[in-house]
This record gives C-alpha cells, structure tokens and sequence, in this order.
C-alpha cells in the first residue's frame, strides 16, 4: 500500500458507459457515470436490484462480468487508466491494491482448500508476506471480523462453516493486502444483526486505520448509514441523486430516494392458528451435525400449521439452515423424528417417495449458485414439472408460461440464462421451480436477504400472495427482523442449536422478551449514522 495522505484523489470514472448483451443484442446498463474517490473515504451505492450498483464497483478494478463491455468512458485508479490498460497491469493491481468483496461467498471460495489457504494466495503471489507471515495475520483479522475460534477456523472448509462465518472470511481475504481501494459488494448480506454489528465495526476500523477507500455497496440504507461519508443513488444505470450521506438521509433531493428510504411499510397480521387442525409438519426433539464432532441441532422441536408462515432466527451458525436440511432429508439427524400430516419422514431423501419429495421444497439463500448458470428459465423450472407431475413437452411448456405469469415475470424469460437476470429476477424463478412441483411447505432460507428493499417487499407481497392462493406453508430462515414482522405468524428463535423462544408472533415481540431475543431486536440498525458508535459505546460501558 502506498503513503498517499488520506482526501488524495485515488479512483476516477468519467461519463462511464458499460453495456450488457441479452437476446443477442448489447444493452447499455450503466449510463454515463461520472464517480470521484478519495483514500480514507466510502462511498455507498444504492439502489435497486438491477440499478448497476455492482457492475460500477467492479467497474473499478478495470473489470466487467461476461456478457458486459466497456463501451465508453475512463476508470483511473492512482494515475493508471484501466479500461484499456493491459491485462497483465491490472493483475498486478487486483487482490494487492484493489480488493473485492463477492456478495455470494458461497460462490466465490474453492471448496477443495480451507479457508487460511485461500486467505493467504494473494498476499503470497503478490509477494507482500510469506505463508507464514499470512497465517499469522489471518488469525488476526479473523479476531477482528469476531469469527468463532480464529486460531483454527481458517482449517475448515468452506463447507463446515456457517454462511455469515463465510462472509466474514471473504472480507477477511479482501483485507490480506491491506489494499487502497476495496469494494465491498453487499459484504453484511448473509450476516445475522449481531454479527453484522461487529463486522460492520471491524471494516469501519480498518478502513481507517489503514486510509483505505471503499466503494460499499448495498440495498440496506440503515448499514449503508453506518459506514459511508458520501451515498450514490442510482436507478436503470443512472445516477440519480448524490450527497453527503446525513444530508441525503435528513433531506432527500429525489422522489426516488425517498422511496427508498420510505420501504418496508409492508406488514401482514398474524394469522391465528387452528386449536382443531392437526400440524402440517412437525420436528420432534431433532439432534443433527455434520460428523461425530461437530453437533449443531440439540434437542430441537417445531411444529407448521396448515397455511401458515413460521420465521426462525438467530445469529449465524446458530443451525437455522442445518435444520432445513434435516427436514428436506439432506441431512439424517442423529436422534428425534419428523412427521409430516401425522406420517414419519425417512431421515435421508434417498428414501422418502417421490411424493414425499414433491411435498416439501426449498427455495435457496443465494439464487446465484441455486441455478444451473448453463440451463434456461424453462429448463429450470420444467424439470421438477417432468419428475414430480410426469408432464410432456406440451404440457411443460403452458405451465412454464402459467408459472412465469404466477411469478409477475414476462413469458418470454423462458428463454433467458441465469446470467440475464437481476438478483431479484433470479430469486422469481426459484420460487417458480418450488411452486411447480405443487408442495405444501415451501423452506424459505435467507430468500430475501440478497435483493435490495424495494424487489424484497415485492417478493414477500409475492409469497403472501401465493400462500393466500394456493394455500401453501411457509418454514423462513432470516436474520432480517424486519423480514419477521411483515411475514410471519409465529416465530422460533435458536441459540446455539437450541431453540429459546417460540410463539405467536405479536407474543415473541412483545416485551418482556427473553434476553438473546433483547439482544437481536437492539441489533437491528436503525437509519442515524450515529447508531453504530452510539451501540458500541452503549454495550462497552
């Protein structure tokens, strides 16, 4: 990292125009950009899904997705222009003086290497420490990031850790350089409140320890709130409106900002359940983990109603996920059953029936890595309609239309790839592929903590919406209380593989609440820049 004093000039984009090509034909997506950073200054991005906030900030390396062109405008990173710089300058730049952080982590880690080897590849190839010297330095910044047992998480795999434990080890891999300018790319998604908290504290401390700039991009304006000194709206490609980030918040210039900072009014009441309607399913007093070492679930007891919609939180690793795969059979528990209409489930799906299968689908955290990136929307969504209905062609077809339909997306993304849709477009079709195998529990895991607040409110409308038609259960893993109070109607908290709270929904969030429910409603961020020093002052006193 160079000595550069902090408020020096470090990246530039001037009229920056980015196209994209779908349905052979190139699109413009970024429209004219004009984007000034100084070290030691972050710069938030907001908007909604599709708004270009991502193709900007990777913009920034000099780099854009497949599918995607510069077709005019400069990018300048510390004097150097890097849309027409070649390949081999910017891989010396990317992972030593510009680091990224993905928003799919899942994504974006090899799964044959642990964790500490995948930290320490950029500063070993970039010659800025030795192996040594980065293990040393991983366990470090794992400290700071609050990852549970730095000294040897980095020996996991990224399959053993939690999805927010994940995220945090990708943020820590951004910071092995202790580069100039890192963007993070939603760096808090798959992170539960309490632990956003401490990340969000560790990227704010080290930016300017370090005088790093940022680029942070975000749908989550209270977060956004909490880090950036200037914010950047934009909507279509375009920028919208652009200012000091307690102006913007006091005083929004724009009718779109104000949107956004006006979203998440949507809140369903609590259904009440039925005392005569036995439970559509019920988990019964389930153990589970991953190897005889590493137990996740201890006793663990939930029941679904018939059209009703259950939300479980928690912090991260707290076995909300580990219990959806227990219950889908991906994961046979070590002790307690599962009844479904009053019926034992086999542990494992390899021996439950075909309509055992059909009954209880999942909609995945990260739509990115849920899709074949290789199949079009029709082969996505057709496929469970061939295995589970035994429809032909014909009839796959119209269904494909009546589901794309049902879903409020165009008939003609059928023939779309993945790659040609936004993340809250990506996020339709897996819920289309678990309506279409007509089931009668549908897991939500995290389906909403990828998609900016606009496209999430659309989606939960979405889901309340089919539940009223079809009549459909919801089980919605989500660290996003606010996700809880629109959705749900009854609520189970976890801690540490255990359950610690369950009821009716205006019940779990009426006070006096149980103490680590406190703790998760306190963690919630609220839209004052303030909020996050004014927590950790709080909690530290």
């Amino acid at each position: 990292m160079t000595s550069s004093k902090k408020g020096d000039v470090l990246l530039v984009m001037r009229d920056l125009r980015i196209e994209g090509q779908a349905d052979e034909k190139w699109h413009e997506i970024v429209r004219g950009i004009d984007l000034t950073l100084r070290r030691g200054e972050v710069l938030g991005l907001i908007g909604e899904s599709g708004a270009g906030k991502s193709t900007i900030g990777i913009a920034g390396m000099g780099f854009t997705r497949p599918g995607c062109r510069f077709s005019s405008g400069t990018v300048t990173f510390d004097g150097i222009e890097l849309t027409g710089a070649p390949e081999e300058t910017k891989r010396r730049l990317r992972g030593s003086r510009i680091a990224y952080v993905a928003q799919s982590a899942a994504a974006s880690f090899n799964p044959a290497h642990k964790l500490i080897k995948q930290f320490a590849e950029a500063p070993v190839q970039h010659g800025v420490l030795n192996a040594g010297q980065a293990a040393k330095d991983a366990v470090d910044i794992y400290r700071r990031l609050q990852m549970p047992e730095p000294d040897t998480i980095g020996f996991r795999y990224p399959h053993q850790v939690s999805g927010g434990q994940l995220q945090r080890a990708m943020v820590a891999m951004a910071m092995a350089c202790k580069p100039d300018l890192i963007v993070f790319d939603e760096p808090t998604t798959a992170l539960d409140v309490t632990t956003q908290i401490e990340v969000l504290a560790a990227i704010k401390d080290i930016v300017h320890q370090f005088n790093t700039a940022a680029i942070y991009i975000t749908h989550d304006l209270a977060v956004v709130a909490q880090l950036a000194d200037r914010i950047m709206v934009l909507r279509h490609g375009k920028l919208i409106e652009e200012g000091e980030t307690r102006a913007m918040l006091a005083h929004p210039k724009e009718a779109y900002t104000g949107q956004l900072l006006a979203v998440r009014s949507y809140r369903r009441d609590e259904f009440p359940p039925s005392q005569d309607d036995p439970p559509l399913l019920e988990v019964r007093g389930i153990s589970a983990g991953y190897g005889p070492l590493i137990k996740v679930l201890d006793d663990v007891s939930v029941k679904i109603g018939h059209k009703r919609t259950v939300a479980v939180v928690g912090e991260s690793g707290s076995g909300k996920s580990t219990l959806a795969r227990v219950i889908t059979g991906l994961l046979p528990p070590y002790q307690g059953e599962i009844l479904f209409k009053g019926q034992a489930l086999p542990p494992s799906y390899k021996n439950r029936t075909k309509d055992q299968l059909r009954q209880v689908q999942m909609i995945y955290q990260m739509p990115d890595v849920a899709l074949n990136p290789k199949q079009r929307v029709r082969d996505e969504i057709g496929r469970p309609l061939e295995f589970y209905l035994g429809m032909d062609a014909a009839a796959r077809e119209r269904r494909v239309k009546e589901l794309l339909e049902m879903i409020e997306l165009p008939a003609e993304f059928a023939e779309r790839l993945p790659g040609e849709l936004s993340g809250g477009q990506k996020q339709r079709i897996c819920i289309a592929r678990a309506l279409a195998a007509e089931p009668e529990l549908i897991i939500c895991d995290e389906v909403t903590s990828a998609l900016d607040q606009l496209v999430a409110e659309e989606i939960l409308k979405l889901l309340q919406r089919l539940q009223d038609d079809l009549k459909v259960s919801y089980l919605f893993i989500t660290h996003d209380l606010a996700t809880v109070k629109a959705i749900s109607d009854e609520i189970v908290v976890m801690l540490q593989g255990r359950v610690v709270q369950q009821g009716g929904k205006n019940a779990v969030l009426t006070p006096p609440h149980h103490e680590y429910t406190e703790l998760l409603l306190s963690s919630v961020p609220e839209m004052d820049p303030d909020w996050l020093d004014d927590l950790l002052a709080k909690r530290a006193s």
